[in-house]
């Protein structure tokens, strides 16, 4: 998995569209191996994006959980204890 493409469900409050759009973002880049698609290419890469995004937001609005909520400062303190024990300070 892309190490950019990051968690969005049970999280208190809800994932944003701009971070559900990033997701997508990140995962047809790494799927078409390219960051900027060639002119050629543009309209078919957005139109994926948009198709991504659109099932992204369906499966989120859609997944049942009994667990509760995740703190996204908690959550974001746990990545940089892990950081910092695998790479140092």
């Amino acid at each position: 998995m892309c190490r950019n493409i990051r968690v969005l469900a049970n999280f208190e409050p809800p994932a944003t569209g701009d971070e559900v759009h990033a997701a997508a973002l990140q995962y047809v880049r790494k799927v078409s191996g390219t960051t900027k698609p060639s002119a050629a290419n543009q309209e078919v890469f957005d139109q994926a994006v948009h198709e991504i995004t659109h099932v992204t937001r369906q499966l989120l609005a859609a997944l049942v959980t009994q667990a509760p909520p995740k703190d996204r400062a908690q959550e974001a303190e746990k990545a940089r204890a892990r950081s910092e024990k695998r790479f140092g300070t």
